[in-house]
C-alpha cells in the first residue's frame, strides 16, 4: 500500500488510498472478564467464547498487554469464530 501525504493530510489522499488505509488500521475491541485468583493472588483474565484468549498477571496492566499480545497472537490464524458472546453481568440477591 501507498501512503499518500500525511495523516493529518487526508484530503491529499485519493478516496480508495483513504479506504483501504482505515481498513488496515481496523481495530477489533473485545471484552475480557478480569477475576482475582484467591490462591495466587493473581488477576485472570479471559475472553468470552474465544478459546484459548485467557491469560493471568500481578497487575490489571499487566493483564492487559498479556490480553492484547494472547488475542494478537491468536488473531495471526484468521478471525475467531467466537463460541459466545459477551452480553454484560447481573447481581443476583438470595436470603
Amino acid at each position: 500500500m501507498t501512503v499518500v501525504g500525511d495523516v493529518k493530510d487526508s484530503k491529499a489522499w485519493s478516496q480508495q488510498t483513504l479506504i483501504t488505509y482505515l481498513g488496515f488500521i481496523r481495530m477489533k475491541n473485545y471484552t475480557a472478564i478480569i477475576e482475582r485468583c484467591r490462591d495466587t493472588g493473581l488477576y485472570v483474565g479471559f475472553i468470552p467464547g474465544f478459546q484459548g484468549a485467557h491469560t493471568q498477571a500481578e497487575t490489571l496492566d499487566e493483564l492487559n498487554q498479556n490480553l492484547r499480545e494472547v488475542v494478537e497472537m491468536l488473531l495471526e490464524d484468521g478471525d475467531p469464530i467466537l463460541e459466545a458472546e459477551f452480553i454484560g453481568t447481573q447481581n443476583v440477591v438470595v436470603a
